[in-house]
């Protein structure tokens, strides 16, 4: 892998979408840093670490994967196969093991507070309906965005994307972080993904934590600490490259 600056690619979490990173982005391009904040379908595990696998082999040059939240977890997936990611950094994000599901490790933490907000819908699949998740309005504050403005809280609840059941139940692949370095942003208040669990998977990947207060939407309330992360992994990635 060349010493080229590698490509910071955003990956958002569930009920999000790409303009949760503006602020982050902001930073990093006042940086000098290529980055740019792709879609994620939110359909599942299986088609959105695909969806973003190919994302990533189509980004010319080396990549530093990031992802929020349920983005983690697609990240860990989709990097496993894409030759060009040289690191991962978490953002209040899972970073699961093979064949963890995501709704169970959830079911676990003592922090998270998420599974009580949750209300599910449908939508229509080629095989008749599917579920997928959104979460109340009236409870996304308190169990999302908890060191946001009410108004600004109330916004993420009228445009929050739901996020496909699938994406809970189904097993994740290999995880790219056995073969990657990896760094981790703990938020220190995060009653969505538990901060619990966040910290024993960044412990388990071997990351490099940094402890962030704030809840679960720490790019948004604190995206300055966010981008210095990401720049650390940048400046690692960068020196171990021109070693190799």
């Amino acid at each position: 892998m060349s010493d080229e600056t590698p490509t910071v690619v955003l990956v958002h979490g569930a009920f999000a979408d790409a303009s949760s990173w503006n602020g982050v982005i902001e930073r990093l391009q006042a940086e000098g840093v290529k980055v740019t904040a792709p879609a994620n379908p939110l359909r599942g595990i299986a088609y959105d670490s695909a969806y973003t696998a190919s994302f990533f082999e189509q980004t010319p040059g080396p990549v530093l994967a990031v992802g929020h939240s349920y983005g983690g977890a697609v990240i860990t997936n989709a990097a496993s196969g894409a030759k060009n990611v040289v690191g991962l950094v978490f953002v209040a994000a899972f970073a699961p093991e093979e064949g963890e599901k995501l709704g169970e490790v959830e079911a676990g933490s003592k922090d998270s507070v998420l599974n009580s907000a949750l209300s599910p819908l449908k939508y229509p699949t080629a095989d008749g309906t599917a579920v997928e998740l959104a979460i109340d309005p009236t409870k996304i504050h308190d169990a999302f965005a908890a060191d946001l403005p009410a108004e600004q809280a109330a916004l993420m609840a009228a445009t929050q994307r739901p996020v496909a059941e699938a994406a809970f139940s189904e097993p994740t692949g290999p995880p790219a972080w056995k073969r990657l370095p990896s760094w981790t942003v703990l938020a220190t208040g995060d009653k969505a993904a538990g901060t619990d669990v966040i910290r024993a998977q960044a412990e388990r990947a071997g990351a490099t934590i940094t402890e962030v207060e704030g809840s679960h939407v720490v790019m948004i309330s604190r995206p300055g600490a966010v981008a210095d992360v990401i720049l650390e992994a940048l400046a690692a990635v960068r020196r171990a490259a021109a070693v190799g």
